[in-house]
């Protein structure tokens, strides 16, 4: 077993065989949006949370890293963009990997939107990171979304399938998309990939139950879990939102208050 593969391992839950990964690099793409200021406090509450691991931009790893516990994953962003640029959906690199490394980086996290004039860019970066990344055993996850000016409807099945395949095709070693609201080329493409998929959580503005429920049929269709970010950072208790996706992901069950 490499180097990649045992850091791949702790991204896994041993007894449900999933993972909850948490996003909080969002404060780069949208400013100073509301929750941003209750990062150090979800972060205080990981050794309890069956959390395996937190996607950082290194910003943040920096003043933040000793929060998180040895036992979960630390996920470095490695590109960004912001809700201000034209196009909105461009991201550029802004992490090396040596960068990442000195960080403490369990993993890093490259983010890929496709459907638009600047796919080939960041088709061609994740390619370039994905094999530095492994040279030097660090496992890569890939957020793929279908974004941008030939993108009609980004949640259709048969778009997501493909980014599904784009993981599958470039070598990431996780892969992880929205979940679809149409059609059952999603679970094709979860089936046919030989890299684990995770289920984005999607935009603020749905409720706990809708977002979780999503999770799990995300589950039922073979994928290993999901990755969470504004639906929980934003909502009134961020840490209660944390264990009830937990006990979702991996008891594959809604938790419901007593």
């Amino acid at each position: 077993m490499n180097g990649t593969d045992r850091r791949l391992k702790r991204l896994f839950d041993k007894e449900s065989g999933n993972s909850l990964i948490l996003a909080l690099d969002h404060g780069a793409n949208e400013g100073m949006i509301e929750g941003l200021g209750a990062i150090p406090t979800i972060l205080e509450a990981l050794p309890t949370s069956r959390v395996q691991g937190v996607i950082l931009n290194k910003g943040l790893a920096r003043h933040f890293s000793h929060l998180i516990p040895a036992d979960i994953c630390m996920i470095l962003q490695m590109n960004a963009g912001t809700r201000h640029g034209s196009p909105s959906y461009n991201k550029s690199i802004v992490c090396s990997i040596q960068e990442a490394l000195r960080l403490g980086a369990d993993a890093v996290s490259v983010l890929v939107n496709i459907g638009n004039e600047l796919e080939d860019r960041m088709l061609s970066d994740l390619g370039e990171i994905t094999d530095e990344a492994h040279q030097l055993g660090i496992p890569v996850l890939a957020t793929v979304f279908a974004r941008g000016s030939q993108i009609v409807n980004e949640h259709d099945s048969s778009l997501i399938a493909h980014c599904i395949r784009i993981g599958a095709e470039l070598g990431p070693d996780v892969v992880s998309v929205p979940y679809p609201n149409n059609g059952d080329a999603f679970r094709k493409a979860v089936e046919a990939s030989p890299v684990p998929v995770l289920v984005t959580g999607g935009p603020l503005g749905q409720t706990m139950e809708s977002t979780i429920t999503n999770s799990l049929r995300g589950l039922e269709s073979g994928c290993k879990g999901c990755c969470i970010g504004r639906n929980i950072f934003q909502t009134a208790n961020p840490i209660e939102s944390m264990e009830k996706y937990a006990e979702a992901i991996h008891k594959n069950q809604i938790k419901t208050n007593s």
